[in-house]
């Protein structure tokens, strides 16, 4: 197995203003008190060690006295917008803990812990630049994935909600070896994971970019696999990119679901998860159609990759309408198409 990981940094592409007029038509573009750049103006920077005495690749900034009350002030006010509908009366009880920049991803994304001081219960939430393919990743996560998501724009920022669960690697590395955990279910989670991004073409999912959910059930554990990442919608031209079994770090994970599923089982799971895309998708027919519509006609990706991966595609399903895409956006709702095996009426073929 390769390490199959992207060569080059991820190339950065605005919001065009067919998406913006999508997205405030559905409600993800709000007023917010301030943009990205406000955070980037701080004093200084420590790194943030987690309780192994690890350097976690987070930097804790800190602002100049008056500055930081000001921007703290903000950055509550988002936080409720983003969580309670702006509900201005929890405010006094929120105070913000602090505020991490990071220094390892490739958008520097900025992550605000903030905590109710009445039951010191805390959250986070980030603050990014607001980048098209990863705000169409967002999208169709919350259109044809099981998962909600939260998210909010302004300008060029993007703010998004934590997404709660084990990272991917932690999960590999401390969760698996443990007796009490069900090996069946997750490499069940795992397949039927690895289904989702590949019917949508979400890629990069190394596991750092993936969580689990781990949720006690009333006879044994249940696990939910979601990205965290969505940098990476249909932007690479190589197809297994697409593909999170073929990442080196999921190995020990693509070893269990070998070890535990035959392949008759496997292809069940899959056809069960495509049945549950397909049915979402007919339920948010309109929406995901005026996505399609901005998506197909929006440069998300360069003209190489777009070129390499509908080649690859066309070989995969033997099928040379990928041949006439022009666009990630075309290949993406034909893949969608395809592997769901949607009606042609439905308009998502070139």
């Amino acid at each position: 197995m390769s390490d199959n990981r992207p060569q080059k940094r991820k190339a950065f592409f605005p919001i065009n203003q067919a998406f913006r007029e999508y997205l405030q038509a559905h409600g993800r573009f709000l007023e917010l008190p301030l943009i990205y750049e406000d955070l980037l103006q701080y004093e200084d920077a420590f790194p943030l060690i987690n309780e192994h005495g690890e350097d976690t690749l987070w930097q804790t900034l800190l602002f100049d006295q008056y500055r930081g009350k000001e921007l703290y002030e903000s950055l509550k006010l988002i936080y409720v917008k983003l969580r309670s509908e702006g509900d201005e009366t929890i405010l006094k009880n929120l105070y913000i803990d602090r505020v991490d920049l990071c220094t390892f991803g490739n958008t520097k994304p900025l992550r605000v812990r903030i905590v109710n001081q009445f039951n010191d219960n805390h959250d986070y939430f980030y603050i990014k630049k607001a980048d098209a393919s990863r705000v169409y990743g967002l999208e169709l996560e919350e259109l044809l994935s099981p998962n909600d998501i939260n998210f909010l724009l302004w300008e060029d920022t993007l703010i998004e909600e934590h997404i709660i669960g084990v990272p991917g690697d932690q999960l590999i590395k401390e969760y698996l070896p443990r007796a009490d955990i069900h090996e069946v279910r997750l490499a069940k989670e795992f397949i039927k994971f690895n289904e989702r991004c590949f019917v949508r073409l979400l890629g990069d999912m190394r596991a750092y970019n993936y969580a689990v959910e781990v949720t006690p059930d009333f006879e044994e554990t249940q696990y939910r696999v979601r990205a965290i990442d969505f940098d990476q919608q249909c932007y690479e031209g190589r197809r297994s990119l697409y593909l999170p079994q073929f990442f080196k770090n999921n190995l020990p994970v693509v070893k269990l679901c070998t070890r535990l599923i035959n392949p008759e089982t496997a292809r069940q799971y899959q056809r069960e998860e495509r049945a549950l895309i397909k049915r979402r998708l007919h339920f948010s027919m309109s929406r995901i159609g005026h996505l399609r519509d901005c998506m197909c006609s929006d440069k998300i990706s360069s003209n190489e990759k777009t070129h390499q991966l509908k080649t690859e595609l066309a070989e995969m399903h033997k099928d040379r309408r990928f041949l006439k895409c022009k666009t990630m956006g075309e290949i993406t709702f034909l893949n969608i198409s395809i592997t769901l095996g949607l009606d042609e009426k439905l308009g998502f073929y070139p």
